[in-house]
């Protein structure tokens, strides 16, 4: 099975080096000296990593047969991808492959079904689990354990506890919005249709017209 296990980046000095947007959690055997690497586009590898060192906190790859900047440059953009067992596992239990996630069942604590996770998106600095719900819609669960609290691969399903509106964008309360402010907000409204039912004017308090503002 194949696995995207990075993304080659700009080229960094003169000598062929690359930058990497990591896409694994083991950087050091899927992207280590000697790994051969299989790419997209293909016409780009196989690339076999000749060095690497991490500089300013971005890991830094020189392929063989990659001597110079045009030629670093002309990777940029290429993914790489590591041949894996489908059998492997991470040596970390609380990690996964991605083949390993997609497909699962997505459902909440009391069991109701969220969708089907579909994709895992690797962001800097936090991944991202793609559900498609029944309706079709897509929505982005962050993959913490604080939302995702279980992943349980012998029953083929995710567990999520998600924030309110994460899932369902009509039950988002509005940040920074205290209960009493909403207590206070809807009786200002009752005032405001009291006083067009008595015909009193609105106050004008507050309004800026054209030009007026700050």
């Amino acid at each position: 099975m194949q696995l995207v296990v990075g993304r080659i980046g700009r080229a960094h000095g003169i000598r062929g080096d690359v930058s990497v947007e990591v896409r694994t959690d083991e950087p050091e055997l899927r992207l280590g000296p000697g790994a051969v690497l299989f790419t997209d586009p293909a016409s780009a590898g196989p690339l076999t990593v000749e060095s690497g060192k991490v500089h300013s906190g971005r890991l830094l790859l020189r392929f063989a047969g990659v001597k110079d900047r045009n030629a670093a440059e002309a990777l940029r953009g290429t993914l790489l991808i590591s041949e894996v067992d489908p059998e492997e596992r991470p040596d970390d239990p609380e990690e996964y492959y991605d083949h390993q996630l997609i497909g699962l069942d997505v459902v909440l604590l009391d069991g109701t079904l969220v969708g089907e996770l579909t994709e895992v998106v690797h962001l800097p600095y936090q991944d991202l689990l793609t559900v498609k719900k029944a309706d079709g819609t897509e929505v982005l669960v962050p993959f913490v354990s604080q939302i995702v609290p279980t992943i349980d691969l012998e029953n083929q399903r995710a567990v999520i506890t998600p924030p309110a509106g994460l899932i369902d964008p009509d039950q988002a309360e509005v940040a920074g919005t205290s209960s009493a402010e909403r207590v206070e907000s809807a009786e200002r409204a009752e005032d405001s249709e009291g006083s067009e039912a008595s015909g009193e004017p609105e106050s004008s308090e507050g309004t800026e017209g054209p030009g007026e503002s700050e």
